[in-house]
C-alpha cells in the first residue's frame, strides 16, 4: 500500500508539474513588418529579457499589410504602417488608442517627429525610423548630373532604370517632377502622371521592392527609386553607388509601430514599443538598417559619421524638403486604377 501510495503520489506531482509548466509558457507576440526591418539579435534580447516569444512575419507594401489586417485569421499584435497608412487605418478603426503611460521611453522621440498630420493628437502610433525618396547611382555608368527626376526618363540610360513596384512612390515622384503635390487628387494631373510613367516604361528595366539592391550592388544597372536607408546601405556595399534627393522635392515618409484593434495581446505589445524606443535599441536598429532614428537620446550612441550624413539626416526645416504621404480615402482606387494601366500597358 504504501509502494501504490507513493506511485499516485508520484503520478500527482507530474501532472501537477507537468500543469505549472502549461502555465508557465510565455505569450506569444505576433509582429508585422517590413522586409529586413529590425536587427534580428534584438528580437532575441527581447524574448530573453521579457520571456515573450516573437512570431515574426514581413510584408512588402502598406497596402499587402492592410489587406492582411482586414482578412482576419492571425491577430497581429505589433504592425508597422507608413504614416498615410496610420491615417487610413484609424478612419477605419483599425487600430488600438495606446497607453503613453507605458510607453517612458516617448520621451526619448524628437517633438519635431511628433503630432504629425497622420497622427495629429500622437494616440494610435509611435515614429520607428523616417527618411526620403531619392536616386541610388552609379557613377561609373550615369554621366549626366543627377539633380532631378527627370534623369530617369532620359533615353541615354534605356534598360539601365529600376522604379519601384509600389504606385504611391513611383507615382509620388512623377507627380513631383510634372510640379504637382504628391498626394494630388487632381484627375488631370494624375493622368498626366500615368502618361509620363507609359512613356517611360520602355526605358525601365524593371519595377522592384527588395531585388533591386542586389543589381545595383552588382553593377547592373545604372540607376533606381531608392528610399535613403536603402541607398546608405548599397553605398556600403559599393563604392562606385551615389544617392541625390532631386531638387524638385521628395517623399518624406515615416514609418512607425502601432497595435491593430485586432491583438490579442496588446499589454505585452506595448511592452515591446517601449523596449523598441529604448536608446540602446533604437541606435542598433538603426544602424543595422541604415535608417534615420526619430530616436534623439539613440543618436548620441551612433558613429559620428552616421550623424553628420545630410542624407540621413538633412539639416534645416524637414518641410522644405518634400511632402509627407496623406491618406487619400477614396481616391486610392484611382491610384491604383493608373497603376494597373501603367503596369499592363
Amino acid at each position: 500500500m504504501k509502494k501504490i501510495f507513493m506511485i499516485l503520489l508520484m503520478a500527482t506531482m507530474v501532472f501537477t508539474f507537468a500543469g505549472c509548466a502549461s502555465d508557465s509558457k510565455s505569450t506569444t507576440l505576433n509582429v508585422y513588418n517590413w522586409g529586413d526591418y529590425i536587427d534580428p539579435e534584438v528580437i532575441k534580447d527581447f524574448e530573453s529579457e521579457f520571456d515573450i516569444k516573437i512570431n515574426y512575419e514581413e510584408f512588402a507594401t502598406n497596402e499587402e499589410m492592410l489587406a492582411k489586417i482586414q482578412a482576419g485569421g492571425t491577430s497581429y499584435d505589433v504592425i508597422f504602417p507608413s504614416e498615410y497608412m496610420i491615417e487610413s487605418m484609424i478612419q477605419r478603426g483599425l487600430l488600438h488608442e495606446l497607453d503613453f503611460s507605458k510607453l517612458d521611453n516617448m520621451k526619448n522621440i524628437g517633438s519635431q517627429y511628433q503630432n504629425l498630420e497622420y497622427d495629429k493628437d500622437q494616440k494610435y502610433s509611435v515614429p520607428y525610423l523616417w527618411g526620403t525618396m531619392g536616386i541610388v547611382y552609379n557613377k561609373t555608368k550615369v554621366s549626366d548630373s543627377v539633380d532631378s527626376w527627370d534623369i530617369l526618363w532620359n533615353p541615354k540610360y534605356e534598360g539601365q532604370i529600376i522604379m519601384l513596384d509600389s504606385p504611391r512612390d513611383t507615382i509620388g515622384i512623377t507627380l513631383k517632377k510634372l510640379g504637382y503635390s504628391l498626394n494630388t487628387k487632381n484627375p488631370a494631373e494624375l493622368e498626366e502622371a500615368k502618361q509620363a510613367l507609359i512613356e517611360q516604361k520602355k526605358l525601365v528595366r524593371s519595377y522592384e521592392v527588395d531585388t533591386y539592391k542586389g543589381q545595383m550592388i552588382a553593377g547592373e544597372a545604372a540607376m533606381s527609386l531608392a528610399w535613403s536607408g536603402d541607398a546608405m546601405l548599397l553605398m556600403s556595399e559599393n563604392e562606385d553607388l551615389a544617392y541625390a534627393i532631386p531638387k524638385e522635392g521628395t517623399n518624406l515618409w515615416f514609418d512607425c509601430m502601432a497595435i491593430p484593434t485586432t491583438a490579442a495581446h496588446k499589454e505585452e505589445a506595448e511592452i515591446f514599443i517601449n523596449f523598441m524606443m529604448r536608446p540602446d535599441i533604437a541606435a542598433r536598429n538603426s544602424e543595422y538598417i541604415k535608417y534615420s532614428t526619430p530616436n534623439e537620446a539613440a543618436l548620441e550612441l551612433l558613429p559620428e559619421e552616421e550623424v553628420n550624413n545630410e542624407y540621413l539626416y538633412p539639416k534645416g526645416d524637414l518641410n522644405k524638403l518634400g511632402e509627407v504621404f496623406t491618406d487619400l480615402g477614396e481616391f486610392t482606387t484611382e491610384y491604383d486604377r493608373v497603376w494597373t494601366e501603367i503596369k499592363s500597358y
